[in-house]
């Protein structure tokens, strides 16, 4: 996930910069932030390599942040927007290029967070990472390649499409807090989550992965589990 920060005051970005990312590793989300002081050079740079989110300073030297996100809106409209400001009072020009939020500064630790919980939940799932150590070294593993991981022996065994099998030290609450706010991911069983997208059957015991193997469900669970796997495919199809 590319961020860009867009501030004609270096600390201001450097702030902004360093509690973002807080709260992304504190997620275990990887993303690339890059800091620009102008918004011409932001364009330039988008141009070459859309950004997935955007914190925009509204008033700075030169074209203000308004007319940067204009010009922006004109090749990227899928660009979550963020505009920092100390005003709201272009709201309706922010509405015009479709930001989807206002950080009124000073702003504070939670509203941070509660602002990267909303731009992840609209972020493409492909863009989703969870970064895991394994033999020493930090792994980035798509979302989208976990096919089940399951907690024994204090060890956190992560199954994957790409690199096969993956396992790391860490307690399974922990990992299961960076995957539980993606709608793919289901703890069935004690110590098991799956991802719904590598499931294709469910036969009110088991989970069939596409891998072949076979995740069994807690009996307390069975119901919640079939109603979640036909929901996931409802939605999956529109």
């Amino acid at each position: 996930m590319r961020i860009a920060i867009v501030d004609d005051i270096a600390s201001e970005r450097t702030l902004l910069h360093t509690r973002l990312e807080q709260q992304l590793v504190k997620r275990g989300v990887h993303a690339d932030l890059t800091e620009f002081e102008n918004g011409e050079s932001f364009l330039k740079a988008a141009k070459e390599r859309p950004f997935a989110v955007l914190f925009l300073d509204i008033y700075m030297d030169g074209a203000n942040g308004v007319e940067i996100a204009r010009e922006l809106r004109k090749s990227d409209p899928d660009c979550l927007l963020i505009f920092t400001t100390t005003s709201t009072d272009h709201a309706l020009e922010g509405f015009k290029v479709r930001a989807l939020h206002y950080l009124v500064k000073p702003y504070s630790e939670k509203d941070i967070s509660d602002l990267i919980d909303e731009i992840l939940s609209r972020i493409p799932v492909s863009g989703k990472y969870i970064d895991i150590k394994v033999n020493g070294s930090n792994i980035q593993v798509p979302f989208r390649s976990i096919i089940y991981a399951e907690h024994f022996s204090h060890m956190i065994h992560v199954h994957t499409s790409k690199a096969g099998e993956l396992v790391t030290r860490q307690s399974f609450e922990a990992f299961h807090a960076l995957l539980k706010m993606d709608p793919r991911f289901y703890q069935c069983n004690r110590g098991i989550v799956i991802n719904l997208e590598h499931a294709v059957d469910f036969d009110g015991t088991v989970f069939v992965m596409d891998n072949g193997n076979q995740i069994p469900v807690s009996q307390k669970l069975v119901k919640s589990a079939r109603e979640t796997f036909m929901e996931f495919l409802f939605q999956k199809g529109h």
